[in-house]
């Protein structure tokens, strides 16, 4: 029996944090906050707005206390973080930030190579920001990466990522986003992904972070809503890569996404002509092409 097709779908926008920290030119405060303003005007119900780790570690994510301090914040929209110790997690907490998220691997090699610890190690440093977050009425979404394929181990089976996904659920993740880093994944395996992790994770509890550099993500975001997903990771523009995954294009286009959700019938809330011209703006801050189908379709008109 084929699963109903999600009436109402949220988007979660990954650009402002994970679509600009692979930037290679630092981007100045201001355009951070006219970006995630812009996505607000748009309609997004939910924005990661940066991450609070050391800048050492990633550069342009520096001056994230600061972006949040100069948006503005509309009533019923998220406005997130990532915060992957406890040093961020009580930075991000001092900034006001109300939601955060945490990242594990699938994979044992891009754990490693990635966060310089064993999977097992890296949900074991998670307990205190998850125990502090309780106390600090703070939501924590959980990522998992290379759920679909890593660039040390090739491909990697739903079964590796089914018991990450569990540790953060009963950790307390109130959601847990499977991400196809280096966007090797299809319908097909991506199906069967949310098949296996939905049997330890409910399905209304799963989120799809699809990239696209094997031209499949919008192919799998249809395939995770066939699955009863209603969840989905999108970064304006296309924005992003992944600094660990050589050659791994961007995350799929929320422009891109909400196009095909449009077809489909599917509420989302977002006005897809004010998307295009947030992500026609940072586009060209940056100096560079659109990443999305859509806006570059519609430009052409």
């Amino acid at each position: 029996m084929p699963m109903p097709m999600p009436t109402h779908v949220r988007l979660v926008e990954v650009g402002p944090r994970d679509g600009l920290q692979n930037e290679a030119q630092p981007i100045s405060v201001a355009d951070k906050v006219r970006l995630v303003d812009d996505l607000t005007d748009a309609g997004l119900g939910y924005i990661e707005v940066g991450s609070f780790v050391s800048p050492k570690w990633v550069p342009q994510m520096a001056g994230s206390a600061e972006v949040f301090a100069g948006i503005r914040q509309r009533e019923g929209v998220t406005y997130a973080a990532l915060a992957p110790n406890l040093r961020g997690f009580e930075d991000a907490v001092a900034a006001g930030v109300k939601e955060v998220a945490v990242f594990a691997a699938a994979s044992e090699a891009f754990s490693q190579r990635n966060i310089n610890c064993s999977i097992s190690e890296s949900l074991q440093r998670f307990e205190p920001i998850l125990q502090a977050a309780r106390s600090h009425g703070v939501r924590v979404r959980g990522y998992v990466s290379c759920v679909l394929g890593c660039p040390y181990e090739g491909e990697v089976r739903a079964e590796q990522v089914a018991p990450v996904a569990k540790a953060l659920h009963e950790m307390g993740c109130y959601e847990v986003s499977l991400g196809d880093t280096i966007g090797t994944g299809t319908a097909g395996n991506t199906r069967r992904l949310f098949e296996v992790v939905a049997a330890v994770v409910p399905r209304q509890q799963l989120a799809g972070h699809f990239h696209d550099t094997y031209g499949q993500a919008l192919a799998n975001v249809y395939a995770s809503l066939l699955e009863g997903i209603s969840v989905f990771d999108s970064s304006v523009a296309g924005l992003g890569g992944c600094p660990y995954a050589k050659g791994a294009t961007g995350n799929i286009a929320t422009e891109d996404v909400l196009y095909l959700l449009q077809g489909l019938g599917i509420e989302t809330g977002i006005d897809l002509d004010r998307l295009i011209a947030a992500g026609q703006r940072i586009s060209s801050v940056l100096g560079r092409a659109n990443g999305s189908r859509v806006a570059r379709a519609r430009s052409a008109h």
